[in-house]
This record gives C-alpha cells, sequence and structure tokens, in this order.
C-alpha cells in the first residue's frame, strides 16, 4: 500500500470524524462535555463501548498472543462478563442514586476529601499510562506504514496523532465521543470480519475446516487447568478478568461517563448488559483472526516476526490484499482512537470535577479551565508514547494489564470498603495505604516463585493489591464511628 493511499484513507476518515464532531458540539457548553446533557440513546453507547473498551491492544496483540497461548485469552473474556454483571446490579444503581459526574465523588461522600483525592488521583495516573500505551500502537502502525517512508520523525507522527484528538473532542467532548465512537466501532468490527473472511477464503477453508485446522494446529486452547503455578491456570486468569472489568470498567471515570449520559438507570443497565455479550462474540473474533493469521503464515512459509504484535499489520499490508490492508489501517486507527478520544475525556473531566472544584465556577472560567487540561493531557499522552517506545520490551496488551494491575488495586479496595463496611476511616492516612499496598504487591509478585514453592502471581495481582488495600483501610479505620450510609433511593 502506497504511502499517498495511506495518507489519503485517513486524511478522509479523519474529514468524517471532524464533520460528526461539528454536528454533535452545537452549543455545547461544559454540562455537555462532562455528561452529554444526559440524553444519550442506550444502543448507541453500548456500540460505541466496544471500541473503546478492545482499543488498539485488542486489535493487533490479542491475536498476535495466539500463536503463544491459543485461546487462552478468552478465560479473560469470560471473567470480564461475570464482571459487568456485578457493575450493572451493583456500581450503576449506586451511581445513577448520587447523581454524580465523576464517580469518585462517591469517596467523598462515603468517607472524606482524603479518600475522594486518593481515587480521583489513582484513576488519573492509570488511565493517563494505560491510555497512551494503547495510543502507542497506533503511532506505531502509522510510521511503519507512511511516515517512515516519508523520513518523519516517531516524535511528529504522535503529535499529528495526538493533535487531530484534540482537535474533534475539545468541544463536545463525551457527547461528540458517544457518536465518534460508534463510528469507529463499526471500522474495527468489519475490519476483523473481512480480513477473517479473506484468509478463509485464501486458505480454501469453510467453516467446518477453519475449526478443524485451528484445532489441528493446536492454536484452539481454551482452558488452562494442569497448571496452578502457571499465569495461564484458570482460575486466575477467570477472576482476573472479573475484576479488570469492575475496575477498568465500573470504577473508571472514562467508561462509566458514557454510560452515565444515557437517559435513566435503566437504559445504561440495557446498555452494559448487550455491550458484555457482544463484547464475548468480538473477542472470540480476534482470538479466530490470530490463529488464521499463524495458519496462514505456516502454509505460505512465512517468518513470524519476533514481536507478535507485529503479525496482523505485516501480513494485512503485505500479503492478504489491498482490501484487508485499508480496513487494517481504518481498524487499527479506529480502535486506537475511539479509546484514546474517550480517555482524553474522562481525564479532563476527572481533573476539572475532581480537583478544580467546578461545580461552584461561572462557566466561562470553566470553559477556560477545561480548554487548558483538555489540552495539557494531550501532551502528557505524547511524552509517555515517546517513554515507552524507548523502553519497550513485551507486547503492549501486557504492558496494559501490567500497568492496570498496580493502579487499580487501590481503587478496588477503596470501593470495596465502602460497599462492604459500614466504618469511616481516618483519612490522612488512606494515601499511604494506596501507595503501600501497589509497592507490597509487585513485591510479592516479583518474588512469589521463590517464595511460594514456583508459584507465578499473574494477572490476579490485582486482586492481591485490592485486599491488601482493603486490610489497609480496616487498620486505618475508626470502628466507634459508623458512615451515615446513602439511601437506598
Amino acid at each position: 500500500m502506497s504511502p499517498v493511499l495511506v495518507a489519503s484513507i485517513l486524511v478522509v476518515y479523519f474529514l468524517a470524524l471532524i464533520i460528526i464532531s461539528y454536528f454533535t458540539s452545537k452549543g455545547a457548553d461544559s454540562n455537555t462535555f462532562f455528561t452529554g446533557n444526559r440524553q444519550s440513546p442506550w444502543y448507541l453507547v453500548a456500540f460505541g463501548m466496544i471500541g473503546s473498551s478492545l482499543s488498539g491492544v485488542t486489535f493487533v496483540s490479542v491475536p498476535g498472543n495466539v500463536g503463544k497461548i491459543g485461546f487462552g485469552y478468552f478465560q479473560i473474556v469470560l471473567g470480564y462478563l461475570v464482571g459487568y454483571w456485578v457493575i450493572i446490579g451493583v456500581l450503576m444503581p449506586l451511581y445513577y442514586r448520587l447523581n454524580v459526574i465523576s464517580i469518585y465523588t462517591y469517596l467523598e461522600q462515603r468517607f472524606d476529601n482524603w479518600s475522594y483525592k486518593t481515587g480521583a488521583f489513582f484513576f488519573l495516573v492509570s488511565r493517563t499510562i494505560g491510555s497512551s500505551l494503547r495510543l502507542f500502537l497506533a503511532a506505531t502502525v502509522l510510521q511503519l506504514f507512511l511516515f517512515d517512508a516519508w523520513g518523519v520523525p516517531f516524535i511528529v507522527t504522535v503529535a499529528t496523532t495526538i493533535g487531530l484528538i484534540w482537535i474533534y473532542t475539545f468541544k463536545g467532548g463525551v457527547k461528540t465521543i458517544v457518536w465518534t465512537d460508534s463510528f469507529q466501532t463499526l471500522f474495527l468490527v468489519t475490519a476483523v470480519a473481512v480480513t477473517v473472511w479473506q484468509i478463509a477464503d485464501k486458505l480454501d477453508f469453510s467453516f467446518s475446516s477453519m475449526v478443524d485446522s485451528i484445532q489441528a494446529a493446536g492454536l484452539s486452547r481454551i482452558f488452562y487447568f494442569d497448571d496452578v503455578n502457571s499465569t495461564l491456570f484458570f482460575p486466575k486468569q477467570f477472576l482476573g478478568g472479573a475484576f479488570i472489568a469492575i475496575t477498568m470498567t465500573g470504577m473508571d471515570q472514562e467508561i462509566m461517563q458514557k454510560n452515565l449520559t444515557c437517559k435513566t438507570l435503566k437504559d445504561a443497565q440495557k446498555n452494559m448488559f448487550w455491550f458484555s455479550l457482544t463484547l464475548v462474540v468480538v473477542n472470540l473474533l480476534f482470538l479466530t483472526l490470530g490463529a488464521l493469521l499463524y495458519l496462514y503464515s505456516n502454509q505460505k512459509g512465512l517468518s513470524i516476526p519476533a514481536l507478535s504484535d507485529e503479525l496482523y499489520p505485516r501480513l494485512a499490508f503485505n500479503e492478504l490484499g489491498g482490501l484487508v490492508g485499508i480496513l487494517f489501517l481504518l481498524g487499527i486507527t479506529a480502535s486506537s482512537y475511539a479509546s484514546a478520544d474517550s480517555a482524553l475525556a474522562g481525564l479532563t473531566t476527572s481533573f476539572c470535577i475532581d480537583f478544580l472544584h467546578f461545580k461552584a465556577k461561572p462557566e466561562k472560567v470553566k470553559q477556560r479551565q477545561k480548554f487548558m487540561v483538555h489540552l495539557g493531557f494531550s501532551v502528557l499522552f505524547l511524552l509517555i508514547i515517546i517513554i515507552f517506545k524507548e523502553v519497550n520490551e513485551k507486547s503492549v496488551i501486557d504492558a496494559v494489564l501490567s500497568v492496570a494491575a498496580y493502579t487499580y488495586g487501590p481503587l478496588l479496595g477503596l470501593f470495596s470498603f465502602g460497599l462492604l463496611t459500614k466504618w469511616k476511616i481516618k483519612g490522612v492516612l488512606v494515601p499511604f495505604v494506596c501507595v503501600l499496598a501497589p509497592a507490597l504487591s509487585y513485591t510479592l509478585s516479583a518474588n512469589s516463585q521463590n517464595w511460594f514453592g514456583g508459584y507465578k502471581i499473574g494477572i490476579e495481582v490485582l486482586i492481591i493489591n485490592g485486599i491488601i488495600t482493603f486490610f489497609g483501610l480496616l487498620l486505618i479505620s475508626d470502628f466507634r464511628k459508623k458512615a451515615d450510609l446513602l439511601p437506598s433511593k
């Protein structure tokens, strides 16, 4: 695919996003940016969330990892399903009852200002790093297949990528993102489905022969029960997936902000239910794609890249024809931008509401400060991506999950303590507990094989982190003072 064609496709694509932004941001104020005026259709939110939840990490890393672990990632996906249903039954009713803009204001009402700021801070750290790493994938693909041919430095590629996101999100915020995410999800799912179809056609596979070939190649294994010490052991993966969903969706301002734009709690719950089922099917499609990529490479005698994240892009651009190449370009761009744009809006919302106390300020001041915060996080994305490029030695999905395990653990502990106990907390000590818990979790994870007879801590480090935080909060709680628990209605 020529660089001119790539550039032309991207220009048309981003013009479409900017046009959507123009129409959805008409008459937008700060309330529109943060809440979408709570008028989003639930089905539109559900469809758009597929793109923002999967991101470029799933688009590239999940298919690439099939060569290493087969369909083992599906164990995590099954855990996601349970986690999403916990969100539907527990967290969504809470947020709608409190009528929150930032979900971390729950911590202020349940505990105090120290807990509130600590929770918001950990979200800012986690989502900034995680979304930057996801965006790193899109910038890397654009660099490899477009900007390298023109001699453009990687930093310019990244800056251009982030600049385009800023342009179409800075005014309409979450209202615009609900629509642009749906637009981008359409390209993401289409790209994967068409690639599966094209590879199967090139290999002369019917559906049944495709399934048989994947099984014969040893790429279809889902469940791992044979080695309790392995990071792939099913209970670890399943429980880890459930808690990742609870924390990275239900306790994450970026994702919940879009859910809270629905008109009613019932609409938001319908959105989450159908989104959860659809996401299972889409992830299964990604895993099937990964298996077919390896089967195609083996049949054609193609070498497998040392970095598995490169397998799909290399085949899409060099082997599978123009249609697949174009759709891959649109898919990786759509998946990465759908995640990054909503993250940028979520981070801006959290910082403005949780740290700049927007409620008491006039609209003109809100607009000015929101503009600066939005721009500031865009620059921070750029810096993190440049640093990660210099130190990256693993697939991006592994890096994202590692970051999430250590930064979302304190949020899991804080919310769990609030929901499961009735005690107050001596707030000034909360930040210390929430910093100490990830440090202890990392120490346990790094030494687990030596300390626990070969047992290797994997994704369940998130749960360990949350448990340590919970018991740390228990130690500093005031048993003499019970919280004024939130009313049930």
